[in-house]
């Protein structure tokens, strides 16, 4: 391969950015049921599909990882939680939302956590305009993986059930 000055046009230049973001998802488990929330139906990329709570890090307003999940958990249903340990590092990629980067991605890398609520009455009136939630639920253990899940969350969520078994 020919080698390329620093700064100069090389072969990498003509491939569209990518921009990379962290994010937690919070599996919250009360007497033998799972939170997850419903997408809306104007959900941009996964209407109507089912999910956990969680999302992605505000580098400069959470303090720290524990902090981030406490908000989003907050911010989407409006329990308090205990952020425990991590059990499943992931990725998905989504289409850049900002119209000044032309075809750019977002590579986003996640972790999730097992977390313990503190408070159980959820909903979804905290939600910030850019969640999209429609509802949230406590379901059944027995009865998560016959919900429509977003399909990156799927493997995540056999690993979740695998262990709460």
């Amino acid at each position: 391969m020919p080698t390329v000055d620093a700064g100069a046009p090389g072969p990498l230049t003509g491939l569209a950015p990518i921009r990379l973001e962290f994010a937690q998802k919070a599996f919250i488990e009360a007497h033998g049921n799972l939170l997850l929330v419903r997408k809306s139906a104007d959900d941009p990329f996964h209407p109507g599909r089912w999910e956990v709570p969680g999302g992605r890090l505000e580098v400069a307003a959470d303090l720290d990882l524990d902090d981030h999940i406490r908000r989003e958990v907050w911010e989407e249903v409006g329990l308090k939680i205990d952020p425990g340990p991590p059990f499943h590092l992931w990725q998905w990629f989504m289409p850049e939302r900002d119209p000044r980067v032309r075809g750019g991605q977002v590579r986003v890398v996640a972790t999730a956590r097992h977390c313990r609520p503190v408070t159980l009455d959820a909903d979804v009136d905290n939600q910030e305009a850019d969640d999209y939630l429609a509802e949230c639920a406590w379901v059944p253990l027995a009865e998560v993986e016959s919900h429509e899940l977003i399909p990156s969350l799927r493997p995540v969520m056999r690993a979740y059930l695998t262990r709460s078994r």
